[in-house]
């Protein structure tokens, strides 16, 4: 059997390595955009406080997936799926497939009224931005500069980021559209104690802030809300949106991700869906480590013959790596 899988985060790998013990004699290729190696996600949010932050977060070089003898395709881009053939488009290479597994995980959600404005701010959703990111802060510390920042994104990934960089010496500003800080996965209590903590290291937190444009103010970026504040640097941290327009475009059923069944199967039988873009029957996605892990194991012992029934999703909690920071009640996942 011929199995190809679109991404090389947790859910794609996991799955190909799980397979690939199942199954010696069964062909996989593995494709993604990434060039540097299956790396650790979590870890991006930590990369202002670790020097070497571009080789710790390395889980596995691609060279050692293709000693296990699967095919990693690396800094390639998937343009279509040919659901008739079989086939995916893979630059100019076309390849058949019995099984496809879509893995590409999400990307970073800029809201519409952020857009015309794109090249005057970093996301951090990949290895690749992390690596932009300390580029720019290293010109700054190279200049003698103490690196000040604007963070718009009040959520998981915008605290950490916040905290980070405090934490490494930066002065921040955090500003937070609603009332309090990670209202989706916080309670009142422990999102008034996140607050004290972060402005604790130094990050002043700016609640109730309807951020309307940027701007080019020489070589600082003006954030507007009621009045414009300058800054050396912004960063995006609005939520994340899976990538399911290769699927859309294949004719697949997508809703907020690629709708899939009980046995992560999407609309077509061939095609199956994992991680941050499978959306299951109730409507959710579990975009987080434990659980996406968890299907991919699931799947490769489906397709193996080894399992039956449909995937349920452990029991998991989820964490904010912020510094000195604990909840003190449970998460909202």
């Amino acid at each position: 059997m011929r199995i190809v899988i679109i991404g090389s985060g947790v859910a794609g790998v996991s799955f190909a390595e799980k397979y690939r013990a199942l199954s010696p004699g069964d062909d996989i290729t593995l494709l993604t955009w990434e060039q540097d190696g299956y790396y650790s996600r979590p870890l991006l949010s930590r990369g202002f406080t670790q020097p070497q932050i571009e080789q710790s977060i390395i889980l596995k070089p691609f060279e050692q997936l293709r000693e296990n003898n699967i095919d990693v395709h690396c800094g390639v881009e998937v343009t279509a799926i040919n659901r008739a053939d079989k086939t995916v488009v893979c630059q100019e290479q076309t390849l058949h497939y019995d099984k496809l597994i879509l893995a590409q995980g999400s990307a970073a959600f800029i809201p519409p009224p952020y857009r015309p404005y794109r090249e005057l701010f970093f996301c951090l959703n990949s290895l690749a931005d992390l690596k932009a990111l300390r580029r720019f802060r290293q010109t700054l510390l190279e200049q003698n500069r103490r690196p000040d920042w604007a963070i718009v994104g009040g959520g998981l990934i915008g605290c950490e980021v916040a905290s980070d960089l405090a934490v490494a010496g930066d002065k921040v500003t955090l500003c937070h559209a609603t009332d309090r800080l990670m209202e989706r996965q916080l309670t009142p209590d422990d999102s008034a104690m996140l607050r004290q903590v972060l402005q604790d290291s130094g990050v002043n937190v700016l609640l109730n802030q309807n951020v309307q444009e940027f701007s080019r103010q020489g070589e600082k970026v003006g954030v507007k809300t009621g009045t414009t504040a300058e800054f050396d640097g912004l960063i995006v941290a609005c939520g994340f949106k899976p990538r399911i327009e290769l699927a859309a475009q294949a004719g697949l059923e997508t809703g907020r991700g690629i709708k899939v069944n009980g046995q992560l199967q999407t609309s077509d039988e061939s095609v199956y869906a994992l991680g941050d873009v499978a959306e299951l029957p109730d409507g959710k996605l579990y975009a987080f480590i434990l659980p996406i892990r968890n299907q991919a194991l699931w799947l490769a012992e489906f397709l193996a013959g080894q399992k039956q029934y449909v995937w349920t999703p452990p029991v998991f909690t989820t964490k904010a790596k912020v510094h000195g920071f604990n909840a003190t009640h449970p998460y909202n996942v």
